[in-house]
C-alpha cells in the first residue's frame, strides 16, 4: 500500500483535517503575536521621538481638541493657568511597582477659559482608608505647567467609584464632573514640572521602558508548532504504512526486528548468569 492511498482513507483524512485546523490556529496566534510586536515597536518609537522633544503650545500639538494624533503621544506641552483644586479627582486602581494606589487628576483653567486635565502623579492607598492619607496641594494662583500628552482611556461600563473618585480617565466622564469651563476631550497631560514648584507632589510618571517583550519569539514558536503538527502527522502515517506492509508480507518492521534482537540478548544474558 502506498502512502498516498493510505492517506486518502477516511480515518487519515480526518487526522489531516485536525492537523490542518491545529496549524491554522497556530498561524493565527503567530500573526496575533506579530501584530502585538508591531504595535509595541511603534509605541517605543513614539516615546523615543517625543519624550525629549521641545515643548510646544497646546494649540499646535492638539489642533483638534477632541482627538489626539497618535504620533504626538508623549509630546511635551507648555501650559499656563490656574488649578481648580475643588474639581480634583482620584483615579482608582492604579498600581505602581506592585503597590495599590491612585492617580491625581487636577483640572487646569487656561487663559482662554478652557480646562485641561492634568495628571499630577501617583499616590499610595492610605493606611486606614481606601484613599490616600494626604493629597499634596498643587501650587495656588497662576502656574506654568509642563505636561506630556496622553489620549483618554475607554469607558469601563458598570465600574463604579466613591464620591470624588473615578475608575478610568474617560475624558467625557471627567468633563461631566468638572463644572467650570469646557474640558479638552482629546487628551490629558502627565505632569512633568510646574512653576512655582510645591514642597511635595505625587510621584511623577517615568519614561516607559523600551521593552519589546517576548512577542517575536512567541511568533516563531507558534509557526514551529504548526510545522510540528504536520511532521507528527507524516511520522504517524509512515509508521502505520510500515505496520500494514509488515502484516501483509510477513517481514517484520525495523522496530520489531530491534525488539526481537533485544529479547534474544536478554535471554542470552539470563543463560550466562545461570
Amino acid at each position: 500500500m502506498s502512502i498516498l492511498s493510505l492517506a486518502l482513507q477516511r480515518r487519515w483524512l480526518g487526522w489531516l483535517g485536525l492537523t490542518t485546523l491545529f496549524a491554522v490556529v497556530c498561524v493565527g496566534l503567530a500573526q496575533w503575536q506579530w501584530q502585538r510586536r508591531v504595535e509595541t515597536v511603534a509605541e517605543i518609537r513614539i516615546v523615543a521621538a517625543n519624550w525629549d522633544a521641545a515643548p510646544v503650545a497646546l494649540s499646535e500639538a492638539l489642533p483638534d481638541s477632541d482627538a489626539l494624533d497618535p504620533d504626538l503621544e508623549w509630546q511635551p506641552v507648555a501650559l499656563e493657568g490656574e488649578y481648580l483644586v475643588d474639581e480634583q479627582l482620584l483615579v482608582r486602581a492604579r498600581p505602581l511597582n506592585g503597590r495599590p494606589g491612585f492617580e491625581v487628576l487636577t483640572p487646569l483653567m487656561l487663559d482662554d477659559g478652557t480646562v485641561f486635565v492634568v495628571d499630577r502623579g501617583w499616590l499610595p492607598v492610605g493606611s486606614a482608608q481606601d484613599s490616600p492619607d494626604v493629597v499634596p496641594a498643587p501650587p495656588s494662583g497662576r502656574v506654568e505647567v509642563l505636561v506630556r500628552l496622553k489620549p483618554g482611556e475607554p469607558e469601563l461600563r458598570g465600574r463604579g467609584a466613591p464620591e470624588g473618585q473615578i475608575a478610568t480617565i474617560h475624558l467625557p466622564d471627567v468633563a461631566e464632573r468638572v463644572e467650570a469651563g469646557d474640558v479638552v476631550a482629546g487628551a490629558y497631560g502627565l505632569l512633568d514640572s510646574e512653576s512655582p514648584a510645591p514642597d511635595t507632589r505625587p510621584v511623577a510618571a517615568t519614561r516607559p521602558v523600551p521593552d519589546e517583550g517576548p512577542h517575536l519569539s512567541y511568533t516563531f514558536q507558534w509557526y514551529v508548532f504548526a510545522l510540528m503538527g504536520f511532521i507528527g502527522y507524516g511520522w504517524a502515517l509512515r509508521k502505520e504504512r510500515q505496520r500494514i506492509v509488515a502484516e501483509q508480507t510477513g517481514v517484520p518492521t525495523p522496530q520489531r526486528v530491534r525488539k526481537r534482537a533485544s529479547d534474544a540478548d536478554e535471554e542470552d544474558a539470563l543463560l550466562e548468569r545461570r
